[in-house]
């Protein structure tokens, strides 16, 4: 049994910040590749951010240069720095990540959404 739980998110100004943390917990062997995702009302889930086991990053080119990626492998968490807000950036953000269990199969997890407003 494995479980992502994500947090973080909020009602922000344009301009302001927030850091999401997802936290992933149960019976896992190694997580593989970490990212974020985000979906906005009538729009497709989207990639937001990815990290691999290396710590190899990509970004969506909407977020380059105001949203950092990052992982701690000791505790099974991944975060979501975000500067410089902007009203389109509104959307449930959600964690993913590639899991091999302790049953050794490889699924991806999900976590359950943060929701993330940037209005004035």
């Amino acid at each position: 049994q494995v479980q992502l739980v994500d947090s973080g998110g909020g009602l922000v100004q344009p301009g302001g910040s927030l850091r999401l943390t997802c936290v992933a917990s149960g019976s896992i062997y190694s997580i593989y590749t970490m990212g974020w995702y985000r979906q906005a009302p009538g729009k497709q889930r989207e990639l937001v951010a990815g990290i691999s086991s290396a710590g190899d990053t990509n970004y969506a080119d909407s977020v380059k240069g105001r949203f950092t990626i990052s992982r701690d492998n000791a505790k099974n968490t991944v975060s979501l720095q975000m500067n410089s807000l902007k009203p389109e950036d509104t959307a449930v953000y959600y964690c993913k990540a590639n899991i091999r269990t302790l049953s050794l199969r490889l699924t991806d997890y999900w976590g359950q959404g943060t929701q993330v407003t940037v209005s004035s």
